[in-house]
């Protein structure tokens, strides 16, 4: 087995929590290869005028280190 490395990630939304998970996933996707899974680890909002305006998900990202560098 290879080591795993652990990126911490805050996505945002304005659409949910769970856009947010995964619009940070998508952007570390796009640097980081062989992405094994995800942790959530905090949820959060930005609230204006008493609505809710943006989702914020901080997430855990596992990755496997690459051996043949």
């Amino acid at each position: 087995m290879g080591v795993v490395k652990v990126l911490e990630l805050v996505g945002g939304s304005r659409k949910g929590w769970q856009d947010a998970a995964e619009n940070a996933v998508a952007e570390a996707a796009r640097t980081v290869r062989n992405i094994t899974g995800v942790e959530i680890a905090n949820l959060t909002a930005n609230v204006d005028g008493g609505k809710v305006v943006e989702y914020k998900a901080n997430v855990k990202v596992a990755f496997i280190v690459d051996d043949n560098r």
